[in-house]
């Protein structure tokens, strides 16, 4: 069944370079048609479906097991548990050198044990012909187990908490001079502590997958963020070929870093449709979501600033406490950015963890900054309450020209100018200091600024570009489409690249068959695709301008590559030596038709065992140099306005400006979507997002949209979304990403206004209407 999703441009408003212009999405007409097809839609002849049994104790071991009762069910074909399951092989151990090794959600073999690791593993799998009678069977299956002693309180935990230790992608660490003598030593100061809670993605799409088994080949229908990792994990764990195992995700309906990694649901299903030689299909209920993908680790956080009179910073100390589970999850960089943001004269930032008996965690859009941005940035303000400044003033007060901690260039920094164009939008000139002194009836208004910040990064991209006799182009990457418009993206630079219209080129991704594509994470599938695709453009002019040169008849013979330059449909001089019309040149047609070609295609990355090897050695040694050499990150700033009801204590987020420096930006329309999507998400991570945890048991205990507040359109306000275009020059076209640093500084920025309404300050999220009473 093909899957490979296939996205011709529409034309857009005005003809010529489309790179920066508001192009309408390629894949907004099937999606709000409803012709796009998600992994739980693909129709197979006799699929069945698959349903999961959860584990109720946080550690222990499987006594028994009754199915008798889950059996009887009609329509049920099988009850697949650790005693009948077959033998799988075992998650692999995560290696640095080898980045797909970190796609087990956890360290589990599922159903190949009977030890019981988190509250809410599944511990049994239904197979049956409809869902209902799966999910019915599945309520009925009675499990015994010997409870062992759990750990699973976060807070009870935290004085054991263990440094966390460094690897080649991210430092436990970091200290310059002595920052607890300066802090000691300092005129002014403050020493807080925050806390954040457990967070989930909440997908509109929930985790859903189709596998098929054919013989020993796979297909697999899964809703992934990375389907090189879905495809080499599925490979091992099943003993068969890479090349045997396809894995298809055209659409996938929002992820936030939650289908990252590759979770029970998934392996689980492929394994039932192992056992019954069927298609099967699994679609986990919001609650099974829940029980078993990852969320964002709750966190404690000590944030200590000291500074002199005039608001130098003297001392910047920045610790932390995140968990990971027992059987997996990974460390989360909340003092990411208090190494870079500001220039204090000692430093010093750790992070440290606890182990516990819970699901593992995971990483959730801007992993470390969100959270680590709302203490940082709140300590500044209140910093800045202290000494009597404005909060803007003190900021660009303690800006660096370098990164403070090292020395390092900034790769591209425009913070200045983020805050003085958002400045000027905002209105903050309009703001009275003193808390509690804005009203507007029964509203206190409360005004604050945060700053935002999250690294660039850059992945291994393959990719090939294929030019038709007819002009058409056809770019190919197993990319990954999440409602950002990546296609549309990738669409506008080939085209520019090439000089043909937006409308000529086709684009396909979605599909482990294509070259393989980066994971859609860390901001950086736009830049990794497009640092590929521009170099397999330029292999392909060169092809083209051979082609050219070995007819007589040609006005390009004997042109240099760096003489000539694609627009119009082809290839033109762009050079004016004597006798020659710089307006000479040809199309593509016409090139490829005297040559007697078709087609031309250029590629750049190889999926050969070889290739890969090379790619992963080429991204880790650009890797480590980029950081020798540079700090990277996009950075901006939010301005929040608040309204809380001074006797209710309801909050209300009335005005929102965000100015951000994120390069050079592709899609002026898409680009505006993702970060206006990252603060909406702020907005819920600040107000109202929290999951309930039971300190006695590990289980969940708002597993759902019943219970687990997210934002609505009645909680958001017209967002006016700016950013500053300026490329950056050591990235691919000069753009650095988009998709996370949204969400970063929204908790402080409300946090801060709110302080600025009301007179209290919340350090603990979500900030909610009792802790303001």
């Amino acid at each position: 069944m093909t899957g490979t999703r296939t996205q011709s441009p529409s034309r857009p408003e005005t003809a010529g370079p489309v790179v920066g212009r508001p192009v309408d999405r390629l894949d907004g007409t099937p999606k709000t048609t409803g012709a796009a097809r998600y992994s739980a839609e693909y129709p197979y002849p006799g699929i069945a479906y698959a349903a999961l049994v959860h584990a109720t104790i946080a550690r222990g071991r499987i006594t028994g097991i009754d199915t008798a009762s889950a059996s009887a069910v009609a329509g049920v074909l099988t009850v697949i548990t650790h005693e009948n399951a077959p033998a799988m092989k075992p998650p692999p151990k995560v290696s640095m050198l080898n980045l797909s090794s970190l796609a087990s959600g956890t360290s589990v073999n599922y159903l190949n044990t009977d030890q019981v690791h988190w509250n809410g593993q599944p511990v049994a799998v239904v197979v049956a012909e409809t869902l209902d009678a799966a999910r019915e069977a599945a309520g009925l299956v009675r499990v015994g187990y010997e409870e062992l002693p759990a750990t699973v309180d976060f807070a009870a935990e935290e004085p054991n908490a263990k440094p966390q230790k460094s690897n080649a992608i991210q430092s436990g660490g970091a200290k310059k001079g002595d920052a607890q003598a300066a802090l000691a030593a300092a005129p002014v100061s403050v020493d807080l502590r925050f806390t954040t809670p457990p967070h989930h993605h909440n997908a509109i799409e929930p985790h859903a997958t189709t596998a098929a088994w054919d013989g020993d080949r796979l297909t697999v229908h899964e809703g992934t963020q990375n389907i090189p990792w879905v495809r080499r994990h599925l490979a091992l764990r099943f003993d068969v070929p890479e090349k045997a195992v396809r894995v298809i995700s055209p659409y996938v309906g929002g992820a936030f870093g939650g289908k990252t990694m590759v979770w029970p649901g998934t392996i689980l299903t492929v394994l039932a449709a192992r056992v019954t030689g069927r298609p099967v299909r699994m679609m986990l209920t919001r609650e099974g979501v829940y029980r078993t993908v990852g969320g964002r680790t709750p966190s404690t956080q000590r944030m200590a600033l000291g500074a002199d009179a005039d608001g130098r910073l003297t001392a910047l100390i920045h610790t932390s406490v995140t968990q990971v589970g027992r059987v997996g999850g990974g460390p989360e960089q909340v003092t990411s950015q208090s190494r870079h943001l500001y220039d204090a004269a000692n430093i010093l930032v750790q992070q440290n963890q606890v182990e516990l008996d819970m699901l593992s965690n995971t990483v959730m859009r801007a992993p470390g900054e969100s959270i680590g941005t709302f203490a940082l940035e709140s300590a500044v303000d209140e910093l800045a309450a202290e000494l009597g400044l404005d909060p803007i003033e003190l900021r660009m007060r303690n800006e660096p020209a370098r990164n403070p901690i090292d020395g390092k260039r900034f790769a591209h920094r425009m913070l200045r100018e983020s805050y003085a164009l958002g400045a000027e939008l905002f209105g903050w000139a309009d703001r009275t200091p003193r808390p509690r002194s804005m009203r507007d009836g029964r509203w206190l208004v409360g005004m604050g600024v945060a700053s935002a910040y999250h690294p660039s990064w850059q992945l291994p991209a393959n990719v090939t570009v294929r030019l038709s006799a007819d002009g058409t182009v056809v770019v190919r990457c197993g990319f990954h489409e999440m409602g950002m418009g990546a296609a549309t993206a990738q669409a506008q630079i080939a085209a520019d690249a090439l000089g043909v219209p937006f409308e000529a080129v086709r684009v396909e991704y979605g599909d482990s068959t294509l070259p393989s594509g980066p994971g859609a994470g860390g901001s950086a599938q736009t830049a990794s695709v497009a640092n590929s695709l521009i170099a397999a453009c330029e292999k392909l002019k060169r092809s083209v301008l051979a082609l050219a040169r070995k007819s007589g008849d040609s006005p390009l013979r004997g042109q240099r590559p760096r003489d000539v330059e694609a627009r119009n449909g082809g290839l033109y001089r762009i050079g004016r030596p004597e006798g020659h019309d710089p307006r000479k040149g040809e199309s593509y047609p016409t090139i490829l038709s005297r040559a007697g070609r078709s087609e031309v295609e250029a590629a750049v990355g190889s999926d050969t065992r070889l290739g890969e090897l090379t790619g992963q050695l080429r991204f880790m040694s650009k890797f480590m140099l980029d950081r020798r050499r540079w700090v990277k990150a996009a950075c901006g700033a939010q301005f929040c306005e608040v309204r809380v009801d001074a006797d209710t204590g309801e909050i209300r987020v009335s005005r929102w400006v965000g100015v951000f420096d994120v390069g050079r930006v592709i899609n002026a329309k898409t680009a505006s979507s993702q970060l206006r999507g990252g603060v909406v998400m702020g907005i819920g991570m600040a107000l109202s997002e929290e999951t309930l945890v039971d300190p006695r048991t590990g289980r969940i205990m708002n597993p759902g949209l019943a219970e687990y507040h997210v934002p609505v359109h009645a909680d958001i306000p017209p967002i006016d979304v700016r950013y500053l275009d300026d490329p950056d020059p050591t990235m691919p076209l000069g753009l650095i990403g988009v998709g996370e640093v949204g969400i970063t500084g929204v908790a402080g920025a409300i946090a801060n206004a709110v302080h600025h309404a009301t007179g209290k300050r919340v350090r603990d999220l979500p900030i909610t209407l009792d802790k303001l009473l």
